[in-house]
């Protein structure tokens, strides 16, 4: 596995914590930071991935078309926009 050097700089805080944690992890805070990463690759890549399927062929303008569908008139209770909303 090849390796790459990145400068990470994290607020002291969020550094101290992962210290925490690596030691009571029993690894190095550079094992767990590494860890830690490739854990949010993965759910960001799987949760996109997921989108795609779901989303299968389906285009902007299906969707453009699907909105038109809605008919017009009043909105429900609950559903309206924020009266500063623009």
């Amino acid at each position: 596995m090849s390796k790459a050097t990145y400068p990470l700089k994290l607020p002291l805080s969020i550094k101290e914590a992962a210290a925490r944690l690596a030691k009571a992890d029993g690894v190095s805070l550079n094992q767990w930071i590494a860890s830690a990463v490739a854990q949010k690759v993965g759910a960001v890549e799987t949760a996109a991935d997921s989108l795609r399927r779901r989303a299968g062929s389906a285009s902007a303008d299906d969707f453009s078309d699907m909105l038109k569908k809605i008919p017009a008139g009043p909105v429900d209770t609950g559903d309206e926009l924020p009266a500063d909303w623009h």
